[in-house]
């Protein structure tokens, strides 16, 4: 109920790139990349599962179920219109707070397709 309230709201709930990072590490959790394709190519995290915003709702089917999602962008402003759009689904979502600036301020790891060292752009 509260996760419905705040995407009502615009807020979906939020993890720190620290929790994210540990949630995804553990299999607790699926990090979805919502960012556009040359800013995934830049740079992403390893595990991450990329689909663009823009694609989202047409590719519902390609995020595993089971597990929360938490939802990244470059800054946390995509992700949680996208986070919303997954929480009005009946998906468990949380926004990656600071984005994918915040993962690589953090000091995780950031790759490119090559799994080659990424930036984030």
């Amino acid at each position: 109920m509260m996760r419905k309230l705040q995407a009502l709201l615009g807020r979906p709930p939020s993890l720190t790139a620290t929790e994210a990072h540990q949630s995804v590490e553990d299999d607790r959790a699926v990090l979805l990349d919502v960012r556009e394709t040359n800013e995934w190519r830049a740079g992403h995290a390893p595990q991450a599962l990329h689909i663009t915003l823009s694609t989202l709702e047409t590719r519902l089917e390609e995020i595993p179920t089971g597990r929360p999602i938490v939802t990244v962008c470059r800054s946390g402003r995509r992700s949680a219109a996208a986070a919303n759009v997954l929480i009005r689904r009946g998906y468990e979502v949380a926004n990656l707070t600071g984005g994918m600036n915040a993962w690589a301020a953090a000091g995780l790891p950031v790759i490119t397709a090559r799994n080659k060292p990424g930036q984030i752009i």
